[in-house]
């Protein structure tokens, strides 16, 4: 089961875990999407849910893209850029809409390292508390590629724009006392309180009017969010280009081998 949903408790928190182990909880893939989306639009519908706290199983929050298949003809790359760019809006694409389109606080309980795909996963939540061994990167230009799921709309919108340039040029892994810093997460706990932490804070936010709640998460997102739709497809057509380079093929044969050097 590639997501864990939990029940409503009573008061109203729903827990949502990434369980992808095999991919260190990677999301890019159409399963992993298809049930985000299915279990965000399950939790939206329920009248009596109130907060929905989002953590990774095991080590790792999540890893963002499956190094194993993102060459041409696998996931969401084709050999055709149009295809594509068609595979990136149908696919990892519609997450940020859908967080975008909830009237749900979400609560990002970061667990452990959150790369690429998997950083801009946490961005699309409303708060993030991160355990004392959680790292943030915006990785994508290290195996040549941009941030094709909305993350160059969202890193600026979390950290300001100098930040994010530094994030996303560099590529750079930062830990969580630096993601503090930063204020892309509000508050650092030891790993072991991590939940607890993150429940308590769902806690407080399930205990106000639940209708007030929903409305205000809405107001906030409309008030300070614009044009996301523009950048999504800005970042397909360019994902789908940078696919196609010699830097990517080469970052992604290097990023390989490094990876199967670690487990040897």
């Amino acid at each position: 089961m590639t997501l864990v949903t939990t029940k409503r408790d009573a008061a109203g928190i729903v827990t949502m875990t990434l369980n992808a182990p095999a991919t260190r909880n990677a999301i890019s893939e159409l399963p992993m999407i298809e049930a985000i989306l299915a279990a965000l639009t399950e939790v939206q519908a329920d009248p009596e849910a109130r907060v929905i706290v989002l953590t990774g199983a095991g080590p790792v929050f999540s890893s963002g893209g499956n190094i194993k298949s993102m060459s041409p003809g696998q996931g969401l790359v084709d050999k055709v850029p149009a295809i594509t760019r068609r595979n990136y809006r149908a696919g990892i694409q519609r997450l940020p809409l859908a967080f975008e389109d909830c009237d749900l606080p979400i609560v990002a309980a970061v667990n452990g390292p959150a790369v690429g795909a998997g950083c801009d996963l946490t961005l699309m939540c409303d708060l993030r508390i991160a355990g004392a061994s959680a790292t943030f990167a915006e990785s994508f230009v290290r195996i040549g590629i941009v941030p094709g799921d909305g993350g160059a709309w969202l890193l600026p919108r979390v950290v300001g724009f100098a930040r994010a340039s530094e994030m996303a040029l560099t590529g750079d892994t930062i830990d969580a006392q630096t993601a503090l810093s930063y204020g892309l997460v509000s508050r650092v706990v030891p790993d072991d309180a991590l939940m607890t932490e993150a429940r308590a804070i769902a806690g407080r936010i399930a205990a106000n009017p639940p209708h007030a709640v929903r409305m205000t998460r809405r107001l906030l997102r409309q008030a300070y969010n614009r044009d996301l739709s523009v950048t999504l497809e800005l970042s397909s057509a360019m994902q789908a280009l940078a696919h196609e380079t010699d830097d990517y093929t080469r970052a992604l044969a290097a990023m390989r081998a490094r990876i199967e050097k670690s487990r040897s």
